[in-house]
């Protein structure tokens, strides 16, 4: 609902995901979940690969960084992505391919990310996306066409929420559109 309350697509949550039982079988570490946003394009695909997703899906649930920023007391990292963080489009591609980003190191962190003469940041996992040929050419192709964006991304996060999991509530149960 918030995706689509800020401009973005319609993605269906299809409710019933048991990540746990009982305490015993709660996750301990987050390591490892997500990617580190001071690795590459290696470390991006041994995060994504296996849970299944290809270069195209980390592209596109990369374009979630249209919206909001870090805060460094939670990552270590400090900024924001794009102008309107509040919005779901693609401006988080066409920022990638038409701003300069200079490095520098958060000073109370020691983190290092890229800031642009507008005040917005990439990671260095955001600017790996330009250094491989698969990766740039899909930010290509998102910053051109944003509807074609919104579909993957739809497709990547569903798959996301899902990931593991069978039995969920069918789409007819989902909240109409």
């Amino acid at each position: 609902v918030a995706i689509e309350f800020m401009g973005g697509p319609h993605v269906v949550t299809r409710f019933g995901r048991p990540d746990a039982k009982d305490s015993g079988e709660s996750v301990e570490s987050q390591v490892g979940r997500l990617p580190d946003g001071d690795k590459g394009v290696s470390h991006l695909r041994e995060v994504f690969a296996p849970k299944g997703f290809d270069d195209r899906d980390i592209v596109a649930l990369s374009g979630g960084h249209t919206v909001g920023g870090c805060k460094q007391q939670r990552s270590g990292f400090d900024g924001l992505w794009t102008e309107a963080p509040l919005v779901f489009d693609n401006s988080y591609f066409t920022d990638l391919l038409e701003k300069t980003y200079r490095p520098e190191t958060v000073e109370a962190t020691g983190c290092p990310q890229h800031r642009s003469d507008k005040g917005t940041i990439m990671l260095i996992s955001d600017l790996a996306l330009l250094e491989d040929a698969a990766f740039k050419s899909v930010v290509e192709e998102y910053a051109a066409d944003q509807s074609r964006f919104f579909a993957d991304f739809v497709s990547a996060w569903t798959r996301l929420q899902e990931n593991g999991v069978g039995d969920l509530l069918r789409d007819e149960l989902a909240p109409p559109k």
